[in-house]
């Protein structure tokens, strides 16, 4: 008789026995193996994927801490805006503070050198001046493409990964790659009592006397739930194919209470010219900006049109990477549309020779590297920019009215001539003007480089049902069902990965086994 799709919730029988298993190989389930193992636990951590790292690995590699706990709690409850609790934000101030310590000790097994580097948060908010990002500079003998083929990514990320995976490994902890967790097991009252898993062609029934920690990331590439919980559609995913929504979708098995699924670490970006290309290309430009940095060493080649040819809005806010596909979340009812989805980017020749406009970063051994050209030619070569010699031309390729189209770059370029954005706000040294024939045009959507929402969870990182009861013996970590509700803050997710891992961790070891008797 063939499987059923789904294993059932309740058995007696199991394969194998552990006291706490992991979902996720991540930087989040990382630290919660290595701290449920410190605490005496015999842990086991699966991975979905065939290679670790999750989409962390994809990251710059800054993590996030704080020089004074009372500023950055009046900054974290700014940012949240009421949609999460303060003793949620009070307890990640407290995991900030002791992070350095933290990563002293894992860094001295890899003989890794960290980085201290002074860097405000991203929004003018109360406190933002006391943040700071520790980072892996340098580890003896480790080269990134060589390691981790697998992760196209900046270094950052990856050097973070060797560090931890040299812990884990350190440590003995059994790891499962190429296993995929299918759905939690629990008793008739609810209680977890461990996991189905897959692992090299069978289904096992995974005993886990103590708890399961779901460290499994969140929804990035789930198209059903992306249309359920956000409004814009579409939008493309850009770090990696393994986030489906699975941790989320078996606490919901329980009972979990969901919170902050309509937030997501956004931006906007460019298709590939094959279709059947997983990943959307960011648009970025250079440097990043901060509330204390100068924007006049901003650059930004290009404005962006919608379809009827007006500039909508600042291209380059604050935070480019977090908030700038908001303003694209439009829908206009009378025409049943989303006028901005697609955007239009326009750039001149000027802008073209100024920078690549665009950089993939994934993580996914099946998918080729897309390298973005220094000049931007390739992409005129193979589609993904179109080149207009008019502004009738840019017009065309948009399919809206020329005077509109030309209407727009006067009034920007006059902007630019004016040394201020009046309409949008947009930073004053990232303000290139438009007007040297030819132009280029590119079709721009909505991108999500990771989601923050999943299952809510209280300071011990309980996982807790709509009434606010922990569901027994389940956890979580990291971005599956993240603390950002309203705003997000660079290297967050990173601190938040090692801040939650660890508490839980440490709080499922700390149980009794439920098979004591």
């Amino acid at each position: 008789m063939a499987e059923r799709s789904t294993p059932d919730r309740f058995t007696s029988s199991f394969d194998e026995t552990w006291d706490v298993v992991v979902v996720g190989y991540g930087f989040a389930g990382a630290a919660a193996a290595m701290a449920a193992h410190d605490a005496g636990a015999k842990v086991l951590l699966v991975e979905k994927m065939a290679d670790p790292g999750g989409i962390s690995i994809c990251s710059g590699g800054g993590m996030r801490l704080a020089h004074d706990p009372e500023q950055a709690f009046q900054y974290l409850k700014a940012q949240a805006a009421g949609t999460t609790p303060d003793d949620i934000l009070r307890t990640f101030v407290d995991g900030m503070m002791g992070l350095e310590e933290y990563w002293e000790g894992l860094a001295r097994v890899s003989d890794a050198r960290l980085l201290r580097r002074e860097r405000e948060a991203n929004y003018p908010l109360p406190g933002y001046r006391t943040f700071y990002f520790i980072e892996v500079d340098s580890i003896p003998g480790f080269d990134a493409e060589r390691d981790y083929p697998h992760a196209r990514a900046r270094a950052g990320g990856p050097k973070i990964f060797r560090v931890l995976e040299d812990n884990v490994r350190e440590r003995g902890i059994e790891v499962r790659l190429s296993t995929p967790a299918l759905r939690l097991i629990t008793d008739d009252g609810n209680a977890v009592r461990g996991i189905w898993i897959e692992h090299k062609g069978r289904r096992r029934a995974v005993k886990a006397r103590k708890g399961v920690i779901l460290a499994c990331g969140g929804f990035e590439n789930d198209d059903e739930m992306k249309k359920q919980f956000w409004q814009l559609k579409p939008v493309f995913y850009a770090t990696g194919r393994g986030n489906t929504g699975d941790g989320i979708r078996m606490a919901q098995d329980l009972g979990a209470d969901l919170w902050h699924m309509w937030h997501f670490h956004g931006s906007y970006g460019i298709r590939h010219h094959d279709p059947s290309y997983p990943f959307a290309i960011r648009m970025k430009r250079l440097p990043d900006w901060t509330p204390g940095s100068d924007p006049m060493n901003v650059q930004m080649a290009w404005i962006l049109l919608s379809k009827n040819g007006k500039r909508f809005m600042n291209e380059c806010p604050p935070y480019a990477q977090d908030t700038s596909h908001r303003p694209i979340d439009h829908f206009e009812p009378i025409d049943q549309d989303y006028p901005y989805i697609p955007a239009f980017a326009v750039i001149d020749e000027e802008g073209r020779k100024m920078y690549p406009l665009a950089q993939t970063v994934f993580n996914d051994r099946d998918v080729p590297y897309y390298t973005w050209s220094d000049d931007n030619l390739k992409e005129l070569e193979n589609g993904m920019l179109k080149k207009a010699d008019t502004v009738e031309d840019v017009a065309a390729i948009i399919g809206c009215d020329a005077a509109a189209v030309q209407a727009s770059l006067d009034c920007w370029n006059a902007l630019c001539d004016g040394g201020a954005d009046s309409d949008f706000r947009r930073p004053s040294g990232s303000m290139t003007p438009v007007r040297t024939p030819p132009y280029y045009v590119a079709e721009v959507w909505p991108v999500v480089s990771n989601t923050q929402g999943g299952p809510r969870h209280d300071t011990r990182q309980r996982v807790l049902n709509s009434f606010s009861e922990p569901i027994p013996r389940l956890y979580e970590a990291g971005e599956c069902g993240s603390i950002w509700g309203h705003l997000y803050m660079t290297g967050g997710n990173l601190s938040e990965c090692f801040i939650t891992g660890r508490i839980s961790g440490a709080e499922a070891a700390a149980l009794p086994d439920w098979d004591a008797d």
